[in-house]
């Protein structure tokens, strides 16, 4: 067998040398190295990434040499910061940091609720979904900064339609994820991609991986994880190396499940710094938007306490590293901020115990038969499937009206449901939303969540909590979307312009990320917010002297 060839150590990607002159011209000409600080940021940089645990930040820290490294050095980190609701999922994740409110107020619950629509088909050849953020409710830091200043731009690129999209709300404009093979966007958006996108896409740096292997970044003896885990994968192959296929089409399918992911969505982002000249004026703020979904693909695959997800964090730092030293190329870092959070975080295989984690007893809880008995009863009686649902652990009432003419109490079946739900094992609770509303959500912590995802009173009638580290029968290989802290605790960095630095413990919120960009960049949020600014990380003034 060949000696597989590594992933590079560096990014597939380095501004080269015009572009280097050009950004230096550009430095030069705005002032941006004058030594005069001003009050707001010229360029807002903000990086989601996709089930980014906190506890990775200090797990492989004494590894990280790149951009972690330096934003946990030099920034303001939060280590208690949480999603406080209960779907951790990808799409209501990436809907709260940026608005400022929870799911209950965006309208973005659960993935299945998120983005995708057949009404706004991707354009350029992309091979997907049509997305949009149609089901988004309210507004977001975009809209903030545009009413402030209409000149404002933005670029939001991600792996996945609704990293790209949620994080912007509906504003149109420049957003941009990845179908297999390229970056594309939807009729939302417009009807043609940009030329600098095409341009992009026909380098096809992605091709760069093909008949390559994803090895271990650093020698074996640096990983303290086996590497050896039958239970990841699916019974797949579950041991390094990784080989790549040298086929275009099937690579351009699989490449979303690689570390390159990250360091492709990167590129497309410096390209967008350059060309939208993102940053680049001396009295404007801008924004650029990047959420990174390897982690997550990884984490899925393998879980979080596997040799695969730490050499990905591995990577995911050095890849970051990269970026932000192409990006001070062409920015002056002391006009520049940074914020990094994850949109939701991870739990264990249940089939695996690596010690790491108390997930003895854990298992996927199959609420199939009761479901099953359920529909069966309701039939029966003249309700019809399509007038409920369950999805993420709660039971969804789609139209009263059936149940109203067959005299069935939707209260009444629920609270039989519940009952029901509480005979599986591994079950914790199961709760009507409109007993959650009578709790006292200080000290009950899932009913705080549940609340935070939907109001008593509307489709959602029942909630039904699983007990730490197990999962639905639904998902097939590692998992997250439960109300607790394993899947809500994401990391939370401040970094830059207007950044205090230090290590903060109290606990916060990602809703409170928006609402202290805004006071940041001296913008007003259009309608009232979930979160509160978070004062201690913010500099007097917006000066941007750091450690």
């Amino acid at each position: 067998m060949p000696r597989p060839i590594r992933f590079p150590r560096r990014p597939m990607w380095r501004p080269c040398a015009a572009l280097v002159a050009a950004s230096l011209a550009l430095v030069s000409a705005s002032g941006t190295l004058s030594a005069q600080q001003p009050a707001s940021p010229s360029l807002v940089v903000f990086i989601t990434v996709d089930q980014m645990r906190a506890d990775y930040l200090d797990r492989f820290a004494d590894q990280f040499t790149g951009g972690l490294k330096r934003l946990k050095a030099e920034g303001g980190v939060f280590t208690r910061a949480m999603h406080d609701h209960a779907i951790t999922e990808t799409a209501p994740g990436h809907a709260t940091t940026m608005s400022g409110r929870f799911p209950v107020h965006t309208g973005i619950t659960y993935n299945a609720a998120g983005v995708n629509t057949p009404d706004a088909p991707l354009i350029a050849g992309g091979v997907g979904e049509g997305a949009a953020p149609t089901k988004f409710r309210g507004t977001t830091l975009t809209d903030w900064m545009r009413a402030k200043d209409p000149a404002m731009r933005f670029v939001s690129v991600s792996r996945k339609d609704r990293g790209a999209i949620l994080p912007i709300g509906r504003t149109k404009g420049d957003v941009y994820w990845w179908a297999p093979g390229l970056f594309t966007t939807s009729t939302y958006y417009g009807d043609t991609l940009p030329t600098w996108v095409q341009q992009f896409n026909a380098e096809r740096g992605w091709m760069q991986l093909a008949g390559k292997s994803w090895d271990l970044l650093l020698p074996a003896a640096s990983y303290s994880e086996p590497d050896s885990v039958p239970a990841e994968a699916q019974g797949g192959q579950f041991m390094f190396p990784y080989r790549a296929p040298r086929d275009s089409a099937t690579l351009a399918r699989i490449f979303f499940g690689t570390p390159m992911m990250d360091s492709l969505s990167l590129a497309l982002a410096l390209r967008a710094v350059s060309v939208k000249e993102l940053g680049a004026a001396p009295r404007r703020s801008d924004l650029l938007a990047v959420s990174l979904s390897s982690t997550d693909a990884v984490g899925h695959k393998f879980g979080p306490d596997s040799r695969e997800i730490h050499d990905q964090l591995l990577r995911l730092d050095r890849s970051l590293g990269a970026f932000f030293d192409s990006l001070f190329v062409l920015r002056d870092p002391r006009r520049v901020t940074v914020v990094l959070t994850g949109d939701h975080g991870m739990s264990p295989l249940p089939e695996f115990h690596s010690g790491r984690f108390a997930n003895q007893g854990a298992s996927r809880v199959d609420a199939g038969a009761v479901l099953a008995a359920l529909d069966t009863s309701l039939r029966a009686r003249g309700v019809p499937p399509a007038a409920w649902n369950f999805e993420a652990g709660v039971w969804f009432v789609l139209d009263r009206a059936p149940f109203t003419r067959a005299g069935v109490s939707v209260d009444s079946v629920a609270r039989a449901l519940a009952s029901r739900m509480l005979t599986i094992t591994n079950v914790a609770r199961s709760d009507l939303f409109s007993d959650l509303a009578k709790a006292d959500t200080t000290r009950d912590q899932l009913a705080r969540r549940w609340l935070h995802m939907f109001a008593p009173g509307g489709e959602a009638i029942l909630a039904t909590s699983l007990k730490p580290y197990s999962l639905w029968w639904t998902t097939p290989n590692a998992g997250h979307g439960m109300p607790y802290d394993d899947d809500a605790h994401v990391p939370l960095i401040f970094w830059g312009q207007g950044v205090r630095p230090g290590r903060y413990t109290q606990p916060v919120r990602t809703v409170d990320i928006a609402p202290t960009l805004a006071r940041l960049l001296g913008v007003t949020p259009t309608e009232r917010l979930d979160g509160r600014v978070l004062s201690p990380v913010l500099r007097a003034g917006g000066s941007s002297r750091r450690r």
